[in-house]
């Protein structure tokens, strides 16, 4: 399909994920049904213009006559179609925002004026991601400063990228080759030059470049690191005095805060609890907590929430 579009419409811009086709699918609906309506008004006042020309012989003599059946019929078909067009476009937009629960998690920093990427077994990227063709990639994404949007013309997929907010998208890549990333929004002086690539390669290349890199220990390993050298473990610990949460196995549950309310502890819910840890405390527990906001930065968050996720059962209801 993309090839033929290519041929019809030289400036057609280059498909590469299934993302991107369903995008492709919508908008050429809609520029179909717009296309149609157009034409065919302009079609009749045209036909009007000839037929009622000054001199012309055709029949005027009933000027005033009503014709609700025809506008009301009208109306509606254009309504109809365009209603079509909202579910159709309204169905694809949940779908695209609503990721897969199994797909290769990549976290992207979004930070003037570059895209910090981290894949989950350590190696880490700036102004690239090399994904395999063929296979669901989760984008996890965060700024560290300003609003950025991350923009991936090929896959048709744009997300404004927040600070301390998570945000999520994903893709399939279905063409080997090389596409460019944007910031489509402006974030400051250099935000034309805050640009970056995706690499889609087949299986057996992308293992060659996961090879390649330097020898570097898992995301979750330097989090586990991590953990430990700002002194959570003193906390969090099995055998720890403090009386803290426990974190194992918490990720995915859901957890019982202290006014009442009930959240899940996905990434935005483990990010809060470490820069902002007030905001959300657990019930049965104390607000002791300290807040380790300007002291680790995004990247440092994304392998502490690895490494939680990596931890098994918890001995302890979280309560």
């Amino acid at each position: 399909m993309d090839q033929a579009l290519h041929q019809w419409v030289p400036f057609w811009p280059d498909t590469a994920s299934n993302t991107g086709d369903v995008v492709n699918a919508i908008f050429i609906g809609l520029a179909a049904v717009a296309a149609f309506i157009c034409l065919f008004n302009y079609g009749l006042v045209a036909l009007f213009a000839v037929r009622y020309r000054q001199g012309s012989t055709a029949d005027r003599s009933h000027r005033v006559q009503e014709t609700w059946h025809w506008e009301i019929g009208w109306t509606a078909a254009t309504l109809f179609a365009f209603l079509l067009l909202f579910v159709w476009g309204a169905g694809a937009y949940v779908w695209l925002y609503q990721p897969p629960p199994i797909a290769n998690e990549i976290f992207v920093v979004g930070k003037q004026w570059m895209w910090k990427i981290q894949h989950p077994d350590g190696v880490r990227e700036i102004n690239e991601l090399h994904v395999p063709l063929g296979e669901l990639v989760r984008l996890v994404m965060t700024s560290q400063d300003v609003i950025h949007s991350f923009f991936i013309p090929a896959f048709r997929i744009k997300h404004d990228v927040l600070p301390d907010v998570y945000e999520t998208l994903w893709f399939k890549p279905t063409k080997v080759g090389e596409y460019r990333i944007f910031c489509a929004e402006f974030c400051g002086t250099e935000h034309a030059l805050m640009r970056g690539k995706v690499v889609v390669m087949d299986t057996k290349a992308y293992q060659q470049w996961l090879t390649a890199q330097p020898p570097t220990t898992s995301l979750a390993q330097q989090g586990e690191a991590l953990f430990r050298q700002l002194g959570c473990s003193g906390c969090h610990g099995a055998n720890s005095a403090v009386h803290a949460p426990p974190l194992e196995g918490v990720y995915g549950r859901l957890v019982h805060l202290s006014d009442g309310s009930t959240v899940r502890a996905d990434d935005r819910y483990i990010h809060d609890s470490i820069l902002l840890p007030e905001s959300q405390v657990v019930a049965g527990y104390q607000p002791i907590m300290p807040s380790f906001a300007g002291q680790i930065g995004e990247d440092d968050v994304f392998k502490l929430i690895a490494y939680i996720k990596s931890l098994g059962e918890s001995p302890r209801p979280v309560r």
